[in-house]
């Protein structure tokens, strides 16, 4: 089966959902690897943050497989293209669905889990100050669960502006991927000289803006699959040059020591990675769609696309609270050691801890993603 511009509107793009599933997976997985979390052997109350990364530089091509926020706004802007014209058609067929909700109900289902976070969270971190924990525990805890958050005020730019991006793509298609990009180099250039940090913000919207600007084009038709065959490879290329020969980091997030991050704000190398990936995902969509149709594959990701965001927002909870837990045993191999020696090989056997833990929680708050919605009789 050949997924094509004549695909039916109304009917949800399953590659997609598996697209996004593999996204929140990515992200996960990356977080609970490179957040080290050390506590102090003469005061376990006492906890600061390291890089595995810094301690282990062969772990970075790691990076290149687990960052995928580049396919998060690809997703995002595939879905938000989809969502307007679904609309438009039904709203021409039954005046009734011009009633149902649109922006509003996206920013909804944004803020809703973030606010009970935060509901949650706000008070234990007050309480964990007025019971003398140390500032540098309080900074971990606030930075694991403060941090991931930025990806939601882009997301949340983008979908706001996302008529305007449909309408450029519509008229104009790929070029306004152009001065996206130019903003980014520039913003690139001036971090070099370390001048111009207000061009960071703009350079963020920017720098998602054209994945999400992809992922409108492939809704539009305007992306056909031929075109992972110019991403992917182009994308491998582009990472390698500016690597080897503009001393970009090889490190697709930031590593202490490593000067600046590719990833605040994404730099060209966060373009060059997210390129390859939304290449390989259009070279493979077909087979996938295929795959799909199998419930031992699709279940799962029917589940974790429902439950995208509770994951998200809980993710780095699930490794506080076990990390808390560990409290109980003094310095845990993996858990709140220094990384060093086998750390990875320990980290990785807490991951089905931290999954656990992440599961329970998403059992607990994931009701707070569901957005009811009246809707008006028709006349």
């Amino acid at each position: 089966m050949t997924l094509s511009r004549s695909t039916n509107l109304e009917t949800r793009d399953r590659t997609i959902d598996a697209l996004r599933a593999v996204a929140i997976v990515g992200v996960v997985a990356g977080h609970w690897l490179v957040s080290a979390v050390v506590s102090d052997p003469s005061r376990p109350a006492a906890w600061h943050g390291a890089s595995p990364l810094a301690a282990f530089p062969a772990l970075t091509p790691a990076t290149w497989v687990l960052q995928t926020l580049g396919l998060f706004f690809f997703a995002g802007g595939f879905a938000a293209a989809r969502s307007r014209r679904e609309r438009a058609t039904r709203g021409r067929r039954d005046p009734a669905a011009r009633n149902r909700p649109g922006l509003a109900a996206r920013f909804v289902r944004l803020a809703r889990p973030v606010a009970l976070l935060a509901a949650v969270w706000l008070p234990a971190w007050l309480l964990l100050k007025a019971t003398g924990a140390p500032d540098s525990t309080l900074h971990v805890v606030r930075s694991l669960l403060v941090h991931p958050l930025w990806f939601l005020i882009v997301y949340l730019i983008l979908t706001v502006i996302a008529p305007l991006l449909r309408a450029a793509v519509g008229r104009f298609r790929l070029w306004p991927l152009a001065p996206a990009i130019a903003l980014v180099a520039a913003c690139d250039v001036t971090r070099h000289l370390d001048v111009a940090t207000w061009l960071h913000p703009l350079a963020t919207v920017a720098g998602w803006a054209v994945p999400y600007l992809l992922g409108v084009a492939l809704a539009d038709g305007s992306l056909p699959r031929r075109a992972g065959r110019i991403l992917a490879p182009a994308g491998v290329l582009a990472g390698a040059a500016l690597v080897l020969l503009a001393g970009y980091p090889a490190s697709a997030v930031g590593v202490p020591g490593d000067g600046w991050s590719n990833l605040d704000p994404p730099s060209l190398f966060a373009l060059a990675l997210a390129a390859a990936q939304i290449g390989v995902f259009l070279l493979v969509r077909d087979r996938l769609a295929g795959w799909l149709r199998r419930p031992v594959v699709g279940a799962p990701v029917a589940v974790l696309n429902r439950s995208a965001m509770t994951v998200y927002c809980w993710h780095q909870s699930a490794l506080l609270l076990v990390t808390f837990g560990g409290l109980l045993a003094g310095p845990l191999p993996g858990l709140s050691d220094a990384p060093a020696g086998m750390w990875p090989l320990h980290r990785l056997l807490w991951l089905p801890v931290f999954a656990v833990t992440l599961v329970a929680l998403c059992a607990a708050f994931h009701r707070a993603e569901r957005v009811r919605t009246r809707r008006r009789p028709p006349r």
